[in-house]
């Protein structure tokens, strides 16, 4: 297990440097530059060389993605380009919202995808699955941003039941918190709900055909342990999967859901870094979403030798 964590972790750097190398080059390539858009009529030569020069933006690129580098194994992602503010500060004070919403969001979609995948499983090819997969289609069809609209419009504009926008920490208000969190998270939940319903059925169906599960159901256990205990433990594994991977989803596709519902979040901080052409908010905000994808599938491969014993990573 020692020996497999840690050739993830060197294939994981890898990926992580690949990534950097990516993102530092790819938003040099948008038009326009953060000089030009943060002098805007006060630009003259004088001020935008200056500022070329305070930034190190006439230093050759690879010089300056190595210092930027160099900086992040420290965990200093750099200063940002339009606020002048230590990024990583920026990226810690934003990160408690967008990790709440997604936890939340991860939470709605459990609690609802895994006992709507169970039910279809169990009654397969009946009414009650026809209806458990169209609904499982829709939810995956439907844009994260338009259910948050129409959630929107009847929860906060006709019924009056929730705020409209804002996020309050939960340190500071529970309820609070919960009222203003609980449209976002079921915007961004909805899909995910889908999947796992999805891959519940389908992992549980397989389970239900095997031999132990008629020898469970012939020595007289009831329906609910039969489907709990012996069916859905032994579906996990894929389901884990999905679960993982939607969860590492979750953080990127939340930059749309907080911008609708204007929670202050990385993905709005994502999104003001693009509009003011701010290299290292960018950078920052994209290295953190790729370290987390990669440090959730680390955890999800993990938990595969605790819910199934006979594997064993070599």
């Amino acid at each position: 297990m020692t020996r497999y964590i840690a050739s993830r972790l060197i294939s994981a750097a890898g990926v992580i440097v690949l990534v950097s190398i990516l993102v530092f080059a790819i938003i040099r390539l948008i038009p326009g530059d953060p000089v030009s858009l943060l002098l805007g009529e006060n630009l003259t030569d004088e001020a935008r060389t200056h500022l070329i020069e305070k930034w190190g933006l006439d230093q050759p690129v690879v010089v300056q993605y190595l210092r930027w580098a160099a900086g992040m194994i420290s965990g200093d992602f750099g200063t940002s380009l339009s606020t002048q503010e230590s990024v990583s500060s920026l990226l810690l004070d934003r990160l408690p919202a967008t990790f709440s919403l997604a936890i939340f969001a991860l939470i709605i979609g459990v609690v609802i995808g895994i006992p709507a995948g169970m039910i279809a499983a169990y009654r397969a090819n009946t009414m009650v699955d026809g209806i458990a997969m169209v609904s499982a289609l829709v939810g995956l069809c439907i844009p994260s941003f338009w259910l948050a609209l129409m959630l929107i419009l009847l929860f906060s504009i006709k019924l009056h039941w929730l705020p409209v926008s804002g996020y309050v920490s939960p340190f500071t208000s529970v309820t609070e918190w919960f009222t203003h969190i609980l449209m976002p998270s079921i915007a961004l939940g909805a899909g995910l709900a889908a999947s796992i319903s999805r891959m519940t059925r389908s992992a549980m169906l397989d389970v239900l055909n095997q031999d132990y599960i008629r020898t469970a159901r012939a020595k007289g256990l009831s329906e609910r342990v039969t489907l709990v205990t012996h069916t859905l433990k032994n579906a996990l594994l894929p389901i884990i999967t999905v679960i993982g991977l939607q969860l590492g989803f979750l953080l990127g596709g939340a930059v749309v859901v907080e911008e609708v519902f204007a929670v202050p979040g990385v993905g709005r901080l994502l999104i003001y870094g693009i509009g003011n052409r701010d290299y290292p908010l960018i950078q920052g905000v994209v290295m953190i979403f790729a370290i987390s994808f990669i440090v959730i599938n680390l955890v999800v491969d993990l938990l595969y030798s605790i819910l199934d014993p006979r594997i064993r990573f070599q």
